[in-house]
């Protein structure tokens, strides 16, 4: 297994992932090469926490512009971690 730290990348915290954690599930950036598998392992060894199911997503980049100059934004992975009942909080999480 690669590193967990390069396979979860950063926590996605808006109102919509905020209102999630009432139903376990925490939403966070992962690898584009990242299968289910490494980031349940990911997830349990970087938080001590259980993992009951990882729902994964790809999204792609948005067409920016910036006065004559346009582009594409990066296309990245998205994963949605659901905690079984026995686990606790995600203490990223908890200060927010």
């Amino acid at each position: 297994m690669r590193d967990a730290r390069d396979i979860i990348k950063k926590p996605i915290i808006s109102e919509r992932t905020t209102a999630l954690q009432t139903e376990r599930k925490y939403v966070f950036s992962v690898d584009p090469k990242a299968n289910k598998t490494e980031i349940r392992q990911a997830v349990e060894l970087l938080f001590k926490v259980e993992v009951e199911a990882v729902n994964t997503m790809h999204v792609t980049g948005k067409f920016k512009r910036h006065g004559v100059h346009s582009g594409y934004r990066s296309d990245w992975k998205k994963a949605i971690v659901k905690l079984t009942p026995k686990s606790k909080t995600i203490p990223i999480f908890d200060s927010i």
